[in-house]
């Protein structure tokens, strides 16, 4: 790896690190992040296992699914023209008005598998309403900005129900009897109890990423707005994982699903897996600072603890010259907003965030993703390091480990 220290693996000779850590669990053990479970730092080191894909061949083209004319124009203005697979297998059946279960990793075009269909069922029938609930602000927004670009030019009032907006134009959009609410579970229970919002008339529904909602606790929020949504009702369920919880789930509200699988792997297969180990707290940042500064590091989400890490963190990095943002719960959704989007363009290179924050984040042309912090479990660690080693490319995840 292109980098001034010497990195783990490379000391134990490339093999099976874990001899290396052999005292590391009673060393570490109780230390490691505030609720989380101990995980042996061996399990950070790992080679990329990029796959070799066999070519999809798509079975239809944009133009050939049927649908309005205004959402074909828009779609071509985009540039599209083939769709992905998910894409592909998913528009047809939704098209249909079945319900869908679709398995596909992060950044595969799951937004425009749904989007399609339920902006069909929208333009087609003016008494359709759709709900799409996303787990974070982030991705709630990245959808809605979809949506509205796939219907510019259509007179469909919409809603976007998240928190850390302030109530008022909310209650402004809804008096609009919007046919579209894109948002979060807790603003939308937060909506339903103090009756702004009436589910009955809902007839689509959406739940991205469910199981990371239901990783953030959501279930239960989940649940009752789903139950109080009309019947017959279309619905869309994608995940990246299926496990009990998710599969309950859909059980219960899900009428006779088809389900739609494109993944191909762990998000994490096309990333490489390494440590930094440090001695101190002066130690730690000279390192950070001495990665951050190799040309190979190019855009990096680094993960800290607390909102109040990240604030520190953060400016540590700037009074050292690095063009890096801050993005955390305590934020308003203007600032985390304004985060995202100096990320996006390049504005800023670097992007400090905690977990919460950093769950509804799609940047394609992430190089490294840094766990300044040990993640509380490992399936938050896979998560983090998914975010880079996207679109084809070969990210790199490194975890800082005390000696």
């Amino acid at each position: 790896m292109p980098y001034s220290y010497q990195s783990r693996r490379q000391s134990s000779g490339g093999g099976n690190s874990r001899s290396a850590y052999h005292a590391a669990p009673n060393k570490r053990r109780g230390r490691g992040p505030k609720h989380g479970d101990y995980i042996d730092p061996a399990r950070f080191v790992q080679a990329a296992r990029p796959r070799t894909e066999m070519a999809y061949i798509p079975t239809y083209q944009f133009a050939d699914f049927k649908i309005d004319q205004l959402i074909k124009r828009n779609i071509e203005f985009r540039g599209l023209v083939t769709p992905t697979p998910i894409q592909d297998q998913t528009i047809p059946l939704g098209l249909e008005g079945k319900d869908i279960v679709g398995i596909a990793n992060t950044g595969t075009g799951k937004t425009i598998a749904f989007a399609i269909p339920v902006l069909e069922h929208l333009l087609a029938d003016p008494r359709a309403k759709a709900l799409i609930m996303a787990p974070t602000r982030e991705l709630a927004q990245q959808i809605m900005e979809e949506m509205r670009t796939l219907t510019k030019g259509a007179k469909l009032w919409s809603a976007l129900l998240i928190g850390g907006n302030a109530m008022g134009p909310q209650l402004r959009d809804l008096r609009n009897n919007p046919r579209l609410i894109v948002g979060t579970p807790g603003r939308i229970k937060d909506h339903i109890d103090r009756r702004t919002i009436n589910m009955l008339h809902f007839n689509t529904v959406v739940l991205d990423e469910v199981d990371r909602m239901l990783d953030m606790g959501f279930i239960n929020d989940m649940r009752e707005i789903l139950q109080q949504m009309g019947s017959p009702r279309q619905s869309f369920f994608f995940s990246a994982t299926m496990n009990a919880s998710v599969n309950n789930l859909i059980g219960t509200f899900a009428n006779n699903p088809v389900t739609v699988s494109v993944k191909t792997g762990e998000s994490s297969d096309n990333v490489e897996q390494d440590v930094i180990t440090y001695g101190s707290k002066e130690d730690k940042m000279a390192k950070l600072h001495d990665t951050l500064s190799s040309p190979a590091v190019t855009k990096v989400l680094v993960f800290e603890e607390t909102q109040r890490n990240v604030e520190r963190l953060h400016r540590d990095l700037e009074s050292r010259g690095f063009r890096a943002a801050a993005l955390h719960g305590g934020m308003t959704q203007g600032q985390r907003r304004r985060s995202m989007n100096d990320f996006k363009t390049n504005g800023v290179t670097i992007l400090v965030a905690t977990d919460v924050a950093a769950r509804g984040i799609d940047v394609s042309d992430i190089s490294h993703v840094i766990n300044y912090a040990i993640p509380g479990s490992y399936e938050d660690y896979v998560h983090r390091i998914g975010r880079a080693g996207r679109a084809g490319r070969l990210g790199y995840a490194l975890t800082f480990v005390e000696n």
